[in-house]
């Protein structure tokens, strides 16, 4: 599996670049994907509460909504935690996903 160059944004954590992209998954889940920017590896997905997309569906009412917006520094710190449970990004293998809670990363393999 790979993801398009397209759409995605590049980002560089220690010496390794990589791609990313934030996709709407579920109501109230952001989806983040990683992938090695050079090497076709495992891919790396993020599931993210955030009720963001629904901004200006419930327009003005929207001091109840969770308006997480993901960052690219966020982004850096996930990749090392995900690397550490066992995300091998210059590696092939079956997709990996996690759940972010806070600032941890939670298997949902």
């Amino acid at each position: 599996m790979t993801i398009s160059k397209k759409g995605t944004r590049k980002i560089t954590v220690g010496q390794e670049s990589y791609r990313w992209v934030i996709t709407p998954s579920a109501k109230g889940i952001l989806t983040l994907t990683v992938q090695h920017n050079e090497v076709n590896g495992q891919l790396l997905r993020v599931n993210i509460e955030s009720d963001i997309n629904e901004f200006w569906v419930g327009f003005p009412y929207v001091e109840k909504l969770n308006n997480k917006v993901v960052m690219p520094a966020e982004v850096a710190l996930i990749i090392p935690e995900a690397i550490n449970q066992g995300w091998k990004p210059r590696e092939k293998g079956a997709l990996l996903s996690f759940k972010l809670s806070g600032r941890k990363l939670e298997s949902l393999n």
